[in-house]
């Protein structure tokens, strides 16, 4: 894959360090970025949630989104890129 998963996170959340470790594990790369040290990053994560700062977002290399999802729904989700 040209790009890596890119996952916004914050420090304190339990669900993104499941996440990540869940991810990990099945060897998926991703970028991560602490939406509290970067505003930009806050402010996208808001753009995509309708104004709330939820965590983990998953952003694709396609540009598309998925919120607080699933190790599940990551593979699934870059299996269907894969295919397209």
């Amino acid at each position: 894959m040209a790009q890596p998963l890119t996952m916004y996170t914050t420090p304190w959340c339990a669900f993104c360090r499941r996440l990540k470790s869940q991810l990990a594990r099945d060897g998926i790369e991703m970028l991560e970025v602490d939406i509290e040290r970067d505003p930009a990053a806050a402010d996208y994560v808001m753009l995509v949630n309708g104004g709330f700062q939820t965590v983990p977002t998953v952003v694709f290399p396609d540009g598309s989104a998925l919120t607080n999802p699933s190790a599940a729904q990551v593979k699934e989700r870059l299996n269907e890129l894969a295919v397209s």
